[in-house]
C-alpha cells in the first residue's frame, strides 16, 4: 500500500505587495490552519515517512508545521523548486522518484496543479481550498504505479 497525502498551502499573505509571489508569507488563518490539519492527520493515524513541499516561503512553513504536528522533524522536510506551479504530470514525476520502502508521502504544493491531480484522483474533490488535506491510499507496491492507479480509499478534509 502507498498512501498519498497531498496539502495545498495554508492561506497567504498579501500585505506586502513589494514581495514576490515565492516569497509570500502565512497569514494569521494561514498560521493557525495548518497546524490544526497536522493535528487531525496524527489523529487519524496518519504518520509520513517524508514530506516534500515547494520552495515557496507560504508552502515550505506550512509543510514545517504540519511536520511539528505530526510529531516530524521540521528539518527533514524535503524542498524541491519543482512543485511551484507543478502541473498534475510533474507532482506525480516527483512522487514517483521516492523510494518504494516509503509508505506514506505528504506532498505541500499549490493550485491550479494540486486541485488538478486531486480531481484526477478523484472526481468528488473538484477544488482544494487553502489548507485542504487530500488523502489517497493506493493498492501499489511502487510509486512509479500511482500515475495510472485508481485509489482504494479517499478522505478529504478542509480547515473549515
Amino acid at each position: 500500500m502507498k498512501t498519498l497525502v497531498l496539502v495545498r498551502h495554508a492561506k497567504s499573505a498579501w500585505a506586502d505587495p513589494t514581495l514576490a509571489d515565492h516569497d509570500r508569507p502565512l497569514n494569521d488563518r494561514g498560521r493557525r490552519d495548518a497546524p490544526e490539519m497536522g493535528r487531525r492527520l496524527r489523529e487519524r493515524g496518519t504518520s509520513p515517512d517524508t514530506i516534500l513541499s515547494s520552495t515557496a516561503v507560504r508552502a515550505r512553513t506550512t509543510a514545517e508545521a504540519l511536520a511539528t504536528a505530526l510529531a516530524v522533524d521540521p528539518a527533514a522536510v524535503v524542498l524541491d523548486e519543482r512543485l511551484y506551479g507543478s502541473s498534475p504530470e510533474t507532482i506525480l514525476d516527483i512522487v514517483a522518484e521516492l523510494d518504494d520502502g516509503l509508505s506514506t508521502a505528504l506532498v505541500v504544493a499549490h493550485d491550479p496543479g494540486l486541485s488538478d491531480l486531486a480531481f484526477r484522483l478523484s472526481a468528488e474533490i473538484e477544488h482544494m481550498p487553502t489548507c485542504a488535506v487530500a488523502e489517497f491510499k493506493f493498492s501499489a507496491r511502487s510509486w512509479a504505479e500511482l500515475a495510472d492507479a485508481d485509489p482504494v480509499e479517499i478522505r478529504f478534509d478542509t480547515p473549515r
